[in-house]
């Protein structure tokens, strides 16, 4: 299911256009979590210029609109680290 979640998120990401984008299912750390049974725990990586001129928050908010109902069930957590091609 993960796998499955996994293309679906990297599908759904690129429509930021991103010039990186790195996903890593992290599930297999929080087995026994009461919240994992069900989805999920990815961590993201992604440099895009349409994050540029945007803080933090808006760059989340944009990832999150892109995952769309995969954050309703499929994940469960989503760590983020959004970037813009200037930033290091």
């Amino acid at each position: 299911m993960h796998a499955d979640t996994l293309a679906l998120l990297r599908e759904r990401l690129a429509a930021l256009k991103p010039e990186t984008l790195n996903i890593e299912d992290e599930s297999h750390r929080h087995a026994g979590h009461a919240g994992a049974r069900d989805g999920g725990h990815f961590r993201v990586e992604i440099v895009a210029s349409v994050f540029s001129g945007k803080n933090t928050l808006a760059r989340h908010r944009l990832v999150y609109d892109a995952a769309g109902d995969l954050m309703q069930g499929r994940i469960h957590a989503l760590a983020i680290n959004a970037r813009t091609p200037e930033t290091p």
